[in-house]
Protein backbone atom coordinates (compact mmCIF):
# COMPACT_ATOMS: atom_id res chain seq x y z
CA UNK A 1 0.00 0.00 0.00
CA UNK A 2 1.23 3.54 -0.95
CA UNK A 3 0.24 6.70 1.10
CA UNK A 4 0.38 9.45 -1.47
CA UNK A 5 1.44 12.69 0.68
CA UNK A 6 1.86 16.40 -0.09
CA UNK A 7 2.48 19.82 1.46
CA UNK A 8 -0.24 21.97 3.25
CA UNK A 9 -0.87 24.92 4.80
CA UNK A 10 -2.68 25.14 7.87
CA UNK A 11 -6.44 25.87 6.90
CA UNK A 12 -7.93 28.43 8.71
CA UNK A 13 -11.10 26.72 10.96
CA UNK A 14 -14.72 28.44 11.00
CA UNK A 15 -17.23 27.60 13.59
CA UNK A 16 -19.37 24.48 12.69
CA UNK A 17 -22.71 25.44 10.57
CA UNK A 18 -25.53 26.97 12.41
CA UNK A 19 -28.22 24.65 12.98
CA UNK A 20 -31.95 24.97 12.69
CA UNK A 21 -35.19 24.12 15.17
CA UNK A 22 -36.39 20.58 13.82
CA UNK A 23 -39.94 21.83 14.04
CA UNK A 24 -39.35 24.98 11.68
CA UNK A 25 -37.50 22.82 9.38
CA UNK A 26 -40.65 19.90 9.24
CA UNK A 27 -42.79 23.33 8.45
CA UNK A 28 -40.82 24.29 5.57
CA UNK A 29 -41.31 21.12 4.18
CA UNK A 30 -45.05 21.45 4.79
CA UNK A 31 -45.27 24.60 3.23
CA UNK A 32 -43.30 23.51 0.45
CA UNK A 33 -45.88 20.77 -0.50
CA UNK A 34 -48.79 23.16 -0.52
CA UNK A 35 -47.03 25.44 -3.12
CA UNK A 36 -45.95 22.37 -5.16
CA UNK A 37 -49.49 20.72 -4.89
CA UNK A 38 -50.79 23.99 -6.15
CA UNK A 39 -49.11 25.42 -8.58
CA UNK A 40 -46.67 22.45 -10.35
CA UNK A 41 -48.43 20.63 -13.51
CA UNK A 42 -46.23 17.77 -13.05
CA UNK A 43 -45.97 16.57 -9.48
CA UNK A 44 -47.37 13.71 -10.50
CA UNK A 45 -46.37 12.61 -14.06
CA UNK A 46 -43.71 10.10 -13.11
CA UNK A 47 -44.73 9.41 -9.78
CA UNK A 48 -48.43 8.99 -7.89
CA UNK A 49 -49.79 11.09 -5.24
CA UNK A 50 -49.72 8.34 -2.95
CA UNK A 51 -46.00 8.26 -3.41
CA UNK A 52 -45.51 11.60 -3.48
CA UNK A 53 -47.36 11.85 0.41
CA UNK A 54 -45.52 8.80 1.39
CA UNK A 55 -41.97 10.52 0.83
CA UNK A 56 -42.81 13.80 2.12
CA UNK A 57 -44.66 12.36 5.00
CA UNK A 58 -40.99 10.10 5.89
CA UNK A 59 -38.49 12.48 5.08
CA UNK A 60 -40.97 14.99 8.01
CA UNK A 61 -40.67 11.83 9.86
CA UNK A 62 -37.19 11.55 10.17
CA UNK A 63 -36.26 14.81 10.90
CA UNK A 64 -35.85 14.36 15.04
CA UNK A 65 -33.06 16.60 16.16
CA UNK A 66 -32.16 20.26 14.65
CA UNK A 67 -30.11 19.94 11.46
CA UNK A 68 -27.53 22.13 9.55
CA UNK A 69 -28.65 23.81 6.10
CA UNK A 70 -25.96 21.21 4.14
CA UNK A 71 -27.91 18.39 5.96
CA UNK A 72 -31.88 19.80 5.34
CA UNK A 73 -30.58 21.02 1.99
CA UNK A 74 -29.87 16.74 1.18
CA UNK A 75 -32.79 15.59 2.45
CA UNK A 76 -35.00 18.21 0.60
CA UNK A 77 -32.81 17.42 -2.60
CA UNK A 78 -33.84 13.43 -1.98
CA UNK A 79 -37.62 14.40 -1.38
CA UNK A 80 -38.02 16.81 -4.36
CA UNK A 81 -35.98 14.60 -6.64
CA UNK A 82 -38.79 11.77 -6.45
CA UNK A 83 -40.43 14.37 -8.30
CA UNK A 84 -38.52 12.89 -11.46
CA UNK A 85 -38.74 16.89 -12.71
CA UNK A 86 -35.49 18.24 -14.04
CA UNK A 87 -36.92 21.95 -13.79
CA UNK A 88 -37.36 21.00 -9.68
CA UNK A 89 -34.31 21.38 -8.07
CA UNK A 90 -32.95 22.97 -4.58
CA UNK A 91 -30.79 25.16 -3.83
CA UNK A 92 -28.98 26.61 -0.87
CA UNK A 93 -30.13 29.91 0.89
CA UNK A 94 -28.59 33.15 0.17
CA UNK A 95 -27.24 33.13 3.70
CA UNK A 96 -25.68 29.66 2.92
CA UNK A 97 -24.40 31.15 0.00
CA UNK A 98 -22.14 34.04 1.63
CA UNK A 99 -20.14 31.91 3.50
CA UNK A 100 -19.88 28.78 2.22
CA UNK A 101 -16.22 28.70 0.64
CA UNK A 102 -15.70 29.07 4.91
CA UNK A 103 -16.54 25.39 4.58
CA UNK A 104 -15.16 24.08 1.07
CA UNK A 105 -12.15 22.75 2.24
CA UNK A 106 -11.05 19.59 2.96
CA UNK A 107 -12.40 17.95 0.42
CA UNK A 108 -11.86 14.83 -2.25
CA UNK A 109 -8.61 16.13 -4.00
CA UNK A 110 -9.34 14.50 -7.48
CA UNK A 111 -12.08 15.73 -10.07
CA UNK A 112 -13.65 12.54 -11.54
CA UNK A 113 -15.63 12.04 -15.04
CA UNK A 114 -18.36 10.31 -14.29
CA UNK A 115 -20.88 7.64 -16.41
CA UNK A 116 -22.48 4.28 -16.70
CA UNK A 117 -20.55 2.27 -14.02
CA UNK A 118 -17.19 4.25 -14.39
CA UNK A 119 -15.31 6.84 -12.76
CA UNK A 120 -12.61 8.11 -14.28
CA UNK A 121 -9.52 10.93 -13.25
CA UNK A 122 -9.93 14.05 -14.92
CA UNK A 123 -6.98 15.50 -12.90
CA UNK A 124 -5.44 15.96 -8.77
CA UNK A 125 -5.53 19.07 -6.48
CA UNK A 126 -1.83 17.95 -6.27
CA UNK A 127 0.59 19.37 -8.66
CA UNK A 128 2.94 16.43 -8.13
CA UNK A 129 0.69 13.51 -8.26
CA UNK A 130 2.29 10.49 -9.74
CA UNK A 131 -0.08 8.01 -8.75
CA UNK A 132 -3.41 9.70 -9.64
CA UNK A 133 -2.76 10.78 -13.40
CA UNK A 134 -5.47 11.91 -16.23
CA UNK A 135 -6.99 8.99 -17.56
CA UNK A 136 -6.65 6.75 -14.64
CA UNK A 137 -9.58 4.29 -13.56
CA UNK A 138 -10.96 4.24 -10.10
CA UNK A 139 -12.21 1.14 -8.78
CA UNK A 140 -13.64 2.23 -5.09
CA UNK A 141 -13.08 4.76 -2.88
CA UNK A 142 -12.94 4.01 0.49
CA UNK A 143 -14.43 0.64 -0.20
CA UNK A 144 -17.45 2.43 -2.60
CA UNK A 145 -17.52 1.08 -5.71
CA UNK A 146 -18.45 3.35 -8.57
CA UNK A 147 -21.49 1.41 -8.47
CA UNK A 148 -22.69 2.10 -5.09
CA UNK A 149 -20.94 5.71 -5.06
CA UNK A 150 -23.34 7.08 -7.91
CA UNK A 151 -26.33 5.23 -7.26
CA UNK A 152 -25.67 7.16 -3.91
CA UNK A 153 -25.13 10.47 -5.33
CA UNK A 154 -27.92 9.92 -7.96
CA UNK A 155 -31.15 9.83 -5.16
CA UNK A 156 -29.97 13.74 -4.78
CA UNK A 157 -30.16 15.26 -8.03
CA UNK A 158 -33.19 15.86 -10.56
CA UNK A 159 -33.72 14.93 -13.65
CA UNK A 160 -36.58 14.24 -16.15
CA UNK A 161 -38.01 11.34 -16.30
CA UNK A 162 -35.51 8.41 -15.64
CA UNK A 163 -32.45 10.47 -17.37
CA UNK A 164 -29.33 9.29 -15.49
CA UNK A 165 -27.09 10.42 -18.23
CA UNK A 166 -27.82 14.34 -17.08
CA UNK A 167 -26.81 12.96 -13.57
CA UNK A 168 -23.49 11.61 -14.15
CA UNK A 169 -22.51 15.00 -15.99
CA UNK A 170 -23.87 17.09 -12.92
CA UNK A 171 -21.71 14.88 -11.22
CA UNK A 172 -18.28 14.91 -13.02
CA UNK A 173 -18.76 18.86 -13.14
CA UNK A 174 -17.97 18.99 -9.25
CA UNK A 175 -17.18 15.48 -8.06
CA UNK A 176 -15.12 17.01 -5.08
CA UNK A 177 -18.43 19.35 -3.87
CA UNK A 178 -20.83 16.05 -4.13
CA UNK A 179 -18.62 13.57 -2.60
CA UNK A 180 -17.94 16.88 0.61
CA UNK A 181 -21.50 17.08 0.43
CA UNK A 182 -23.06 13.90 1.21
CA UNK A 183 -20.18 12.06 2.91
CA UNK A 184 -18.48 15.23 4.85
CA UNK A 185 -15.09 15.77 5.04
CA UNK A 186 -14.15 13.06 7.77
CA UNK A 187 -11.61 11.36 6.13
CA UNK A 188 -8.21 13.07 6.46
CA UNK A 189 -6.73 10.30 3.78
CA UNK A 190 -8.80 8.84 1.23
CA UNK A 191 -7.97 5.21 0.00
CA UNK A 192 -8.50 4.73 -3.68
CA UNK A 193 -8.45 1.21 -5.71
CA UNK A 194 -7.16 2.03 -8.99
CA UNK A 195 -6.37 0.36 -12.51
CA UNK A 196 -2.08 1.13 -12.96
CA UNK A 197 -0.28 1.07 -16.38
CA UNK A 198 -0.02 -2.18 -16.44
CA UNK A 199 -3.77 -3.37 -15.87
CA UNK A 200 -3.15 -4.33 -12.43
CA UNK A 201 -5.55 -2.94 -9.81
CA UNK A 202 -3.87 -1.62 -6.81
CA UNK A 203 -4.33 1.01 -3.50
CA UNK A 204 -2.92 3.87 -2.54
CA UNK A 205 -4.01 6.89 0.10
CA UNK A 206 -4.17 10.25 -0.87
CA UNK A 207 -4.28 13.11 1.41
CA UNK A 208 -7.55 15.27 1.41
CA UNK A 209 -6.90 18.71 -0.08
CA UNK A 210 -6.44 21.87 1.47
CA UNK A 211 -5.48 24.56 -0.79
CA UNK A 212 -1.77 26.18 0.26
CA UNK A 213 -1.64 29.65 0.78
CA UNK A 214 -0.53 31.32 -2.71
CA UNK A 215 1.70 33.98 -2.00
CA UNK A 216 2.26 34.65 -5.74
CA UNK A 217 -1.31 36.39 -6.28
CA UNK A 218 -0.14 39.75 -5.83
CA UNK A 219 3.06 39.03 -8.16
CA UNK A 220 0.66 37.99 -11.01
CA UNK A 221 -2.27 40.73 -10.48
CA UNK A 222 0.89 43.24 -11.12
CA UNK A 223 2.28 41.13 -14.41
CA UNK A 224 -0.81 40.02 -15.55
CA UNK A 225 -2.35 42.77 -18.63
CA UNK A 226 -5.96 44.22 -17.28
CA UNK A 227 -8.27 43.49 -19.98
CA UNK A 228 -11.00 46.43 -20.90
CA UNK A 229 -14.51 46.00 -20.61
CA UNK A 230 -14.61 45.43 -24.56
CA UNK A 231 -12.70 42.84 -24.15
CA UNK A 232 -14.44 40.91 -21.53
CA UNK A 233 -17.69 41.10 -23.22
CA UNK A 234 -15.84 39.49 -26.02
CA UNK A 235 -14.92 36.86 -24.16
CA UNK A 236 -18.33 36.26 -22.49
CA UNK A 237 -19.37 36.15 -25.39
CA UNK A 238 -17.45 33.47 -27.17
CA UNK A 239 -18.08 31.88 -24.02
CA UNK A 240 -21.76 31.40 -25.03
CA UNK A 241 -21.20 31.22 -28.74
CA UNK A 242 -18.46 30.77 -31.17
CA UNK A 243 -17.84 29.67 -34.88
CA UNK A 244 -14.75 28.23 -36.29
CA UNK A 245 -14.81 27.11 -39.88
CA UNK A 246 -12.32 24.76 -41.71
CA UNK A 247 -12.58 25.86 -45.60
CA UNK A 248 -10.15 23.13 -46.46
CA UNK A 249 -12.69 20.27 -45.17
CA UNK A 250 -15.61 22.76 -45.71
CA UNK A 251 -16.75 22.23 -42.53
CA UNK A 252 -18.27 24.39 -39.55
CA UNK A 253 -18.40 24.12 -36.34
CA UNK A 254 -20.78 26.13 -34.16
CA UNK A 255 -20.13 25.70 -29.67
CA UNK A 256 -23.44 27.16 -28.35
CA UNK A 257 -23.54 26.56 -24.53
CA UNK A 258 -27.05 28.51 -23.84
CA UNK A 259 -29.87 29.65 -25.82
CA UNK A 260 -30.17 32.75 -23.04
CA UNK A 261 -28.32 35.96 -23.61
CA UNK A 262 -25.42 36.32 -25.95
CA UNK A 263 -27.05 37.95 -28.58
CA UNK A 264 -27.80 35.17 -30.28
CA UNK A 265 -30.15 35.97 -32.58
CA UNK A 266 -27.40 38.78 -34.35
CA UNK A 267 -25.47 35.86 -34.06
CA UNK A 268 -26.99 32.80 -36.07
CA UNK A 269 -27.96 35.95 -39.17
CA UNK A 270 -24.76 36.40 -39.69
CA UNK A 271 -22.93 32.74 -38.98
CA UNK A 272 -25.35 31.33 -41.68
CA UNK A 273 -24.73 34.24 -43.90
CA UNK A 274 -21.27 33.07 -43.62
CA UNK A 275 -22.24 29.67 -44.28
CA UNK A 276 -24.11 30.35 -47.21
CA UNK A 277 -21.12 32.72 -48.77
CA UNK A 278 -19.11 30.44 -48.48
CA UNK A 279 -20.63 27.20 -49.32
CA UNK A 280 -19.80 25.19 -46.37
CA UNK A 281 -20.37 21.80 -46.97
CA UNK A 282 -20.78 20.35 -43.32
CA UNK A 283 -21.71 21.88 -39.86
CA UNK A 284 -21.25 20.90 -36.51
CA UNK A 285 -22.96 22.53 -33.34
CA UNK A 286 -21.81 21.18 -30.49
CA UNK A 287 -24.84 21.39 -27.28
CA UNK A 288 -22.72 19.24 -25.14
CA UNK A 289 -22.87 21.86 -22.71
CA UNK A 290 -26.18 24.05 -23.39
CA UNK A 291 -28.73 23.51 -20.63
CA UNK A 292 -31.11 25.56 -22.41
CA UNK A 293 -32.97 28.76 -21.92
CA UNK A 294 -34.76 31.38 -24.15
CA UNK A 295 -37.29 29.35 -26.18
CA UNK A 296 -37.23 32.42 -29.13
CA UNK A 297 -33.49 31.41 -29.91
CA UNK A 298 -33.99 27.74 -30.11
CA UNK A 299 -36.48 28.35 -32.70
CA UNK A 300 -34.85 30.89 -34.18
CA UNK A 301 -31.93 28.27 -35.19
CA UNK A 302 -34.70 25.67 -35.86
CA UNK A 303 -35.69 27.62 -38.43
CA UNK A 304 -32.46 28.35 -40.21
CA UNK A 305 -31.94 23.99 -40.38
CA UNK A 306 -35.38 22.58 -40.52
CA UNK A 307 -36.94 21.53 -44.09
CA UNK A 308 -40.59 21.81 -42.75
CA UNK A 309 -43.23 23.95 -40.47
CA UNK A 310 -42.87 23.07 -37.20
CA UNK A 311 -44.68 24.15 -33.93
CA UNK A 312 -43.12 24.60 -30.50
CA UNK A 313 -45.38 21.59 -28.68
CA UNK A 314 -48.52 19.42 -28.77
CA UNK A 315 -49.73 21.14 -25.28
CA UNK A 316 -48.06 23.36 -23.25
CA UNK A 317 -50.53 24.10 -20.27
CA UNK A 318 -50.62 24.82 -16.41
CA UNK A 319 -52.99 23.73 -14.47
CA UNK A 320 -53.56 26.87 -11.95
CA UNK A 321 -52.51 30.80 -12.77
CA UNK A 322 -53.54 32.07 -9.30
CA UNK A 323 -50.50 31.56 -8.11
CA UNK A 324 -51.71 29.99 -4.44
CA UNK A 325 -48.88 30.64 -1.76
CA UNK A 326 -47.45 33.56 -3.90
CA UNK A 327 -46.19 35.23 -0.80
CA UNK A 328 -43.09 32.60 -0.92
CA UNK A 329 -42.70 32.52 -4.36
CA UNK A 330 -40.31 35.22 -6.19
CA UNK A 331 -41.06 36.83 -8.50
CA UNK A 332 -44.75 35.88 -8.35
CA UNK A 333 -46.32 39.27 -10.07
CA UNK A 334 -44.47 38.75 -12.92
CA UNK A 335 -45.58 35.24 -13.60
CA UNK A 336 -48.84 35.81 -12.87
CA UNK A 337 -49.21 38.63 -15.51
CA UNK A 338 -47.28 36.84 -17.79
CA UNK A 339 -49.70 33.60 -17.36
CA UNK A 340 -53.11 35.44 -17.42
CA UNK A 341 -51.96 38.07 -20.53
CA UNK A 342 -50.10 34.25 -22.23
CA UNK A 343 -51.99 32.01 -21.19
CA UNK A 344 -55.78 30.98 -22.19
CA UNK A 345 -58.06 28.81 -19.88
CA UNK A 346 -59.67 26.03 -22.24
CA UNK A 347 -62.21 23.44 -22.01
CA UNK A 348 -60.77 21.05 -19.89
CA UNK A 349 -59.92 23.93 -17.27
CA UNK A 350 -56.16 24.23 -17.66
CA UNK A 351 -54.27 27.21 -18.77
CA UNK A 352 -52.74 27.14 -22.35
CA UNK A 353 -50.08 28.70 -24.16
CA UNK A 354 -51.74 28.59 -27.26
CA UNK A 355 -48.97 30.63 -29.57
CA UNK A 356 -46.71 27.44 -28.99
CA UNK A 357 -49.38 24.94 -28.74
CA UNK A 358 -50.67 26.15 -32.51
CA UNK A 359 -48.53 28.37 -34.41
CA UNK A 360 -46.25 26.94 -37.30
CA UNK A 361 -43.23 28.10 -37.50
CA UNK A 362 -41.64 28.23 -40.90
CA UNK A 363 -38.39 26.99 -42.49
CA UNK A 364 -35.86 30.54 -42.40
CA UNK A 365 -36.02 31.97 -46.70
CA UNK A 366 -33.24 33.48 -46.27
CA UNK A 367 -29.45 32.01 -45.10
CA UNK A 368 -31.26 28.70 -44.37
CA UNK A 369 -28.57 25.70 -44.15
CA UNK A 370 -29.20 22.57 -46.89
CA UNK A 371 -25.79 20.75 -46.21
CA UNK A 372 -25.15 17.97 -44.03
CA UNK A 373 -25.85 18.51 -40.05
CA UNK A 374 -24.00 17.24 -37.13
CA UNK A 375 -25.34 17.34 -33.96
CA UNK A 376 -23.31 16.84 -30.68
CA UNK A 377 -25.50 16.32 -27.62
CA UNK A 378 -24.59 14.85 -24.09
CA UNK A 379 -26.31 14.98 -20.43
CA UNK A 380 -25.78 18.51 -20.10
CA UNK A 381 -28.29 19.25 -23.45
CA UNK A 382 -31.39 20.09 -21.45
CA UNK A 383 -34.23 21.80 -22.01
CA UNK A 384 -34.39 24.13 -25.07
CA UNK A 385 -31.49 22.86 -26.14
CA UNK A 386 -33.27 19.43 -26.32
CA UNK A 387 -36.41 20.78 -28.13
CA UNK A 388 -33.82 22.27 -30.85
CA UNK A 389 -32.29 18.74 -31.23
CA UNK A 390 -35.79 16.92 -31.10
CA UNK A 391 -37.08 19.10 -33.89
CA UNK A 392 -34.88 18.38 -36.43
CA UNK A 393 -33.40 14.56 -35.49
CA UNK A 394 -34.69 12.17 -38.49
CA UNK A 395 -34.50 14.92 -40.59
CA UNK A 396 -32.66 13.78 -43.96
CA UNK A 397 -29.07 15.47 -43.47
CA UNK A 398 -29.18 15.09 -40.10
CA UNK A 399 -27.20 13.32 -37.65
CA UNK A 400 -27.53 13.18 -34.03
CA UNK A 401 -24.33 12.39 -32.12
CA UNK A 402 -22.86 11.66 -28.59
CA UNK A 403 -25.06 10.41 -25.46
CA UNK A 404 -28.70 10.34 -24.13
CA UNK A 405 -29.70 14.75 -23.75
CA UNK A 406 -30.37 15.28 -20.36
CA UNK A 407 -33.72 17.08 -21.09
CA UNK A 408 -36.72 14.68 -21.73
CA UNK A 409 -37.43 13.61 -25.64
CA UNK A 410 -41.19 13.17 -24.55
CA UNK A 411 -41.37 16.89 -23.06
CA UNK A 412 -41.08 18.73 -19.31
CA UNK A 413 -41.76 20.99 -16.96
CA UNK A 414 -40.22 24.67 -17.76
CA UNK A 415 -41.22 27.86 -19.96
CA UNK A 416 -41.84 29.84 -16.74
CA UNK A 417 -39.90 29.29 -13.28
CA UNK A 418 -40.17 31.37 -10.24
CA UNK A 419 -38.47 30.26 -6.96
CA UNK A 420 -39.97 28.93 -4.13
CA UNK A 421 -37.87 30.68 -0.87
CA UNK A 422 -38.65 28.55 1.83
CA UNK A 423 -39.72 30.70 5.10
CA UNK A 424 -37.47 29.24 7.94
CA UNK A 425 -34.57 27.60 6.20
CA UNK A 426 -34.16 30.04 3.52
CA UNK A 427 -33.83 27.47 0.67
CA UNK A 428 -35.00 28.18 -3.02
CA UNK A 429 -36.46 25.38 -4.71
CA UNK A 430 -37.01 26.40 -8.42
CA UNK A 431 -41.03 25.97 -9.35
CA UNK A 432 -41.88 25.45 -13.24
CA UNK A 433 -45.41 26.81 -14.43
CA UNK A 434 -46.25 24.75 -17.43
CA UNK A 435 -45.88 21.79 -18.68
CA UNK A 436 -44.54 21.12 -22.49
CA UNK A 437 -45.19 17.92 -24.50
CA UNK A 438 -43.13 18.68 -27.36
CA UNK A 439 -45.02 15.54 -29.30
CA UNK A 440 -47.71 13.30 -27.48
CA UNK A 441 -46.60 10.55 -29.74
CA UNK A 442 -43.01 9.68 -28.29
CA UNK A 443 -42.00 7.73 -25.64
CA UNK A 444 -42.24 9.34 -22.18
CA UNK A 445 -39.24 9.12 -19.88
CA UNK A 446 -36.21 9.24 -21.57
CA UNK A 447 -33.99 11.71 -23.13
CA UNK A 448 -33.25 11.78 -26.71
CA UNK A 449 -31.18 9.01 -27.89
CA UNK A 450 -28.59 9.97 -30.31
CA UNK A 451 -28.13 8.41 -33.99
CA UNK A 452 -24.92 7.36 -33.24
CA UNK A 453 -23.59 6.34 -29.17
CA UNK A 454 -19.84 8.09 -28.61
CA UNK A 455 -19.67 7.19 -25.03
CA UNK A 456 -16.50 8.58 -22.89
CA UNK A 457 -13.50 6.20 -22.85
CA UNK A 458 -10.99 6.37 -19.89
CA UNK A 459 -8.17 5.89 -23.18
CA UNK A 460 -9.68 9.90 -24.77
CA UNK A 461 -9.50 11.25 -21.30
CA UNK A 462 -6.07 9.98 -20.72
CA UNK A 463 -4.69 11.09 -24.09
CA UNK A 464 -6.52 14.47 -24.27
CA UNK A 465 -8.58 14.29 -27.31
CA UNK A 466 -12.43 15.08 -27.83
CA UNK A 467 -13.63 10.98 -28.56
CA UNK A 468 -17.44 12.79 -30.18
CA UNK A 469 -15.18 15.39 -32.30
CA UNK A 470 -12.72 12.71 -33.37
CA UNK A 471 -15.66 10.66 -34.81
CA UNK A 472 -17.49 13.67 -36.37
CA UNK A 473 -14.24 14.93 -38.28
CA UNK A 474 -14.16 11.09 -39.01
CA UNK A 475 -17.38 10.49 -40.43
CA UNK A 476 -17.17 14.37 -42.33
CA UNK A 477 -13.85 12.80 -43.80
CA UNK A 478 -15.26 9.18 -44.88
CA UNK A 479 -18.09 10.94 -46.70
CA UNK A 480 -15.55 13.04 -48.90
Amino acid sequence: MLIFSASASAQNFYPPLPKMAAADLKEDIRILKKVLEANHPSLYWYTSKDSIDYYFETTIAGITDSLNEVDYKNRLSKLIATIRCGHTTVRFSKAYGKIANRYRFPQFPLALKAWDDSLVVLGSAYNNDSIFKRGTIVTAINGRSPVEILDTLYQYISTDGYITNHKSQVISGNFPGWYKTIWGDGDSVYMIKYIDSLGQEKEAGIKAYRPITDTTKKQIRETTPTLTRRELRKLRLLNKRSMVIDTLHSTAFIRLTTFSGGRLKTFFRRSFKTLNRLSIANLVIDLRENGGGNVGNSIDLTRYLINKPFKVGDSIVAFSRRMQYSRYIKPSFIYWLAMNFGGKKMQDGKIHFRRYEQHQYKPATKYHYDGKLYLIQGGYTFSAATMFISHLQGQSNVKVLGEESGGGYYGNSAMHIPKITLPHSGLIVSLPLYRLVIDKNRPKGRGIMPDIFIKPSSKAIREGYDIKLSEVRRMIDHRR
